[in-house]
């Protein structure tokens, strides 16, 4: 690794991550810079709906307590911070951020927020064709609840040479959160894609935090990860040529091995060859991965190759709505009893005229998982029902629910614990649009 290196670290893997993680990076982690990746497809559509009932909110609804323990921290240790903790309105995001350090006294903080991912209107006012089914966005109508294009690390560039110590975003490919920074520490040229690649290796790795630390990795007897409990975050030293070197604090729990960098490396991607981001294309076929020293793994060998023509649009449209209930059954003979009661949902509920061809009857213990297994194959002492479908109104999904809590009396011997909901569904679709048709903004909003 060359002389300067940049040392990023990840604060959240997703937007109801634990904070302290973040606050040790912070405090011992001699970063110079953390972000936050807190943003997945549908969380957008909800903060869209929370925005439409209260215009003041629609960012993550643990931005003000991370911000609270956070901000303090990273001002002390010059630590700069990024995050699509945005969400629908990174706008008001930014201005609570603004008021949070006035409160806390951290005078001439500046908060940025980076705007343009929201292309609802353009998606509503044009026909762009759906890529993940068939039909278009038209045919979604007035069902569109939010439509937000994958930004790339243009606005986030922009408002670190602003000078802005945080930077919060509504929808950006995650792995700009981590690559943006080193755009702007080393000057690298938004049509140098070799880098670029080897900067979204760096994000991508990053931005599940936890997850590269050993969680969702832990598999005891045969993965075993010690301190789960004291899970840490993750860090990369990262040098000009995109070269990295990741780990974690001493005292924190898990462990960074070429196992967990290997297994985060293929999460999520659909081609490793072909990874597409709004800025660079990038191959990770040749990346190379090596253990220097213990919870010490140093990376290399990604490229990247010009940028799409297109950017992605995430749609997310209102999809009917899921009733579910759920009920327990205990003691001998309660696969038996649970099947029973599974049996009679399914008959009360074609009598009232319900299609149950699609609905889930679930035998939590015996069948939830593996659909090939039956009550008989096995003798549990206990078993969780569970009645779970889709419906065209909220008071045809609550039927579902009510069924199943009747059984108290109308159902076999023995069941308990009742849990019963009704929600709306948001469902997602995408679409591709011209990259001219979307650009990022920046505002800057001053403690």
């Amino acid at each position: 690794m060359s002389e300067r290196s940049i040392r990023i670290g990840a604060g959240a893997g997703f937007s109801g991550d634990r904070i302290e993680p973040a606050i040790d990076l912070l405090k011992h982690g001699n970063l110079d810079y953390l972000a936050f990746e807190c943003l997945a497809e549908r969380t957008i559509g909800l903060a869209q709906a929370a925005r439409q009932i209260d215009p003041a909110g629609g960012y993550d609804l643990l931005l003000e307590a991370r911000m609270r323990a956070a901000l303090p921290v990273a001002r002390r240790n010059r630590v700069r911070m990024i995050s699509n903790m945005g969400a629908a309105n990174p706008l008001a995001a930014a201005q609570a951020t603004t008021r949070l350090a006035r409160e806390l006294g951290l005078s001439g903080y500046r908060t940025a927020a980076v705007l343009g991912d929201d292309v609802l209107d353009l998606i509503m006012a044009q026909d762009f064709p759906l890529i993940d089914r068939e039909g278009s966005s038209r045919d979604l109508g007035s069902a569109v609840v939010s439509a937000n294009v994958y930004l790339g690390v243009e606005g986030i560039v922009e408002a670190l040479a602003l000078g802005a110590d945080c930077v919060l975003t509504g929808r950006v490919c995650d792995p700009a959160l981590f690559l943006a920074p080193l755009v702007h520490e080393f000057g690298w040229p938004l049509d140098d894609w070799d880098r670029l690649g080897k900067g979204t290796l760096v994000g991508h790795l990053l931005e599940c935090a936890g997850q590269l630390c050993g969680g969702y990795f832990a598999d005891p007897g045969v993965k075993d990860v010690p301190g789960l409990a004291r899970l840490g975050f993750p860090f990369a030293d990262v040098d000009a040529q995109g070269c990295a070197t990741f780990g974690k604090l001493e005292t924190a729990g898990g462990i960074v091995t070429e196992a967990t960098c290997k297994e985060q490396l293929l999460y999520e991607i659909l081609d490793p060859s072909a990874y597409l981001q709004a800025n660079v294309v990038a191959d990770f076929t040749a990346v190379r991965i090596a253990a220097m020293a213990e919870n010490t793994v140093q990376v290399t060998g990604g490229t990247g190759r010009r940028r799409p023509d297109t950017l992605k649009v995430s749609i997310c449209y209102e999809d009917g709505f899921i009733g579910e209930g759920q009920i327990s059954y205990a003691g001998p003979g309660a696969a038996q009893r649970g099947r029973l009661a599974l049996d009679i949902i399914r008959e009360r509920l074609q009598m009232q005229g319900v299609d149950t061809g699609a609905m889930q009857f679930d035998l939590v213990g015996v069948n939830a998982v593996d659909r090939r297994a039956a009550a008989s194959d096995c003798d549990p002492r206990e078993v969780r029902v569970r009645i779970a479908g889709r419906a065209d109104t909220l008071r045809s999904a609550e039927r579902i629910g009510a069924e199943v809590e009747a059984l108290y009396t109308n159902g076999p011997m023995g069941g308990g614990g009742v849990s019963r909901s009704a929600r709306k569904v948001l469902a997602v679709a995408s679409t591709l649009i011209d990259r001219e048709l979307a650009s990022a903004r920046v505002v800057i909003e001053e403690a």
